[in-house]
């Protein structure tokens, strides 16, 4: 009589926890609290590193050393080169070392580039204190500490969450932007972000819950880096963040040349970004509780591709703004979407496929900030927006061969093997 194959040891506590409990069961107090800790701290990175997005272009221009687009784009860019080098050696420290040390020592290194780049009036000072920020590369440090704290039926709440934080904190930056520089200026705004990864800190320390004991365990990058889906998703957030910080090198210029002043650019962004969650509830519903997951990622990414198309063409105030709430549906769909396929497809594997995934994001952020500034500085605006689409449609075709991911609470170590 063949034996039957033993069932795979749980991960973690959490996971041991699920196998007795019941199906339905909500998350536990500990899991919420976990979730959304985390993705506070996300969010308060993340508002940091956004806020400059919207007003850094136009601002560097007048700094002495600021002639040159390429190198400003360069200056957007350095803190996502930093983070593609670290994230995976810092995700794999956080396995032998625990995840809140590597977490508090990035924050830091977080806080100290904020402060080098509110005390530096030339642009080369700043792009030293983006680099420091972008060495702080805990991305894949915070989502394994969510994946140690909540069990599986429950990570894709979690990790939406997380891709939820992003995507609200990227909407509030663009509203908030312009007064802030107006009223503080651009070091003020470095120092606002020290403010926030103190902020950071302090919820690391006493609200995370403390996380089961290291268990180095050797990473499948292998497995990881072949695996068709993940790499779909690979691609995925290079191509999203890398036309994201590509586009914003020259919307803000856009809005000035029609009429809108650089302190006045909230007044567009904010309804434009309420109209887009309201406009992003309907897909995010059918991709979730109906099963559409597949159709909602091509359409959105597919909208993407479109919405640099029409910017390349664009002119005037209403027009302008009209491809602004298009470009922020889609991209509020795919950033809450993305992390909690990742989960999804790689639950055996989830440390490594997520220091992966935030490496190409970060060489994402890298690559639209030095690309799409040498393409603005050689080939002018209408080559950026070019530049984009014809990474999205790249992405589009990669995309089109998605399998539908794992059901929630489905093992997935086949996810990875496979």
């Amino acid at each position: 009589m063949p034996s039957i194959p033993s069932s795979p040891q749980p991960a973690n506590l959490a996971d041991q926890a699920a196998q007795a409990a019941p199906a339905r069961e909500r998350m536990t107090k500990s899991e919420l609290r976990a979730s959304l800790s985390l993705a506070s701290i996300f969010a308060l990175r993340m508002l940091g590193l956004f806020l400059i997005l919207p007003v850094f272009a136009e601002y560097a221009r007048g700094l002495p050393d600021g002639h040159d687009v390429q190198r400003i784009g360069l200056a957007m860019g350095i803190y996502g080169l930093m983070q593609a080098f670290l994230h995976i050696p810092l995700g794999w420290l956080s396995d032998r070392i625990g995840r809140k040390p590597v977490m508090v020592a990035g924050l830091l290194l977080f806080v100290a580039g904020a402060l080098v780049a509110a005390f530096s009036d030339t642009l080369a000072g700043i792009t030293i204190g983006r680099a420091l920020q972008g060495m702080g590369a805990i991305s894949a440090a915070i989502t394994a500490c969510i994946a140690d704290l909540t069990r599986e039926r429950h990570r894709t709440k979690a990790m939406a969450m997380v891709g939820g934080s992003i995507g609200l904190t990227f909407a509030l930056s663009l509203v908030i932007a312009s007064p802030l520089l107006h009223s503080i200026g651009m070091s003020g705004i470095f120092g606002l972000m020290a403010v926030l990864g103190v902020l950071a800190i302090g919820v690391t320390l006493f609200l995370v819950p403390a996380p089961p004991p290291p268990h180095p365990v050797r990473l499948p990058f292998r497995q990881v880096l072949l695996n068709a889906d993940l790499v779909r998703m690979n691609v995925g957030v290079l191509a999203l963040h890398a036309s994201q910080v590509a586009m914003f090198m020259v919307v803000p210029a856009m809005l000035a040349d029609a009429g809108m002043p650089l302190d006045q650019h909230w007044k567009v962004y904010l309804p434009v970004v309420l109209m887009s969650f309201i406009l992003m509830l309907a897909p995010m519903m059918a991709a979730e509780r109906y099963g559409r997951v597949r159709p909602v990622l091509l359409a959105s990414v597919a909208l993407m591709t479109v919405v640099q198309l029409l910017f390349a063409t664009v002119h005037g105030l209403w027009p302008i703004v009209g491809v602004l709430l298009l470009f922020f549906v889609a991209f509020n769909v795919l950033e809450a979407m993305q992390p909690s396929l990742v989960s999804r497809y790689a639950a055996a594997g989830r440390g490594a496929a997520l220091g992966v995934y935030n490496t190409t994001q970060a060489l994402g952020l890298f690559l639209g900030g030095a690309v799409g500034g040498w393409l603005l500085k050689h080939e002018g605006r209408g080559a950026v927006f070019l530049g984009c689409a014809a990474v999205l449609v790249l992405w589009l075709i990669i995309a089109w061969s998605m399998k539908p991911p794992p059901a929630r609470g489905q093992d997935g170590a086949s996810a990875v093997a496979g």
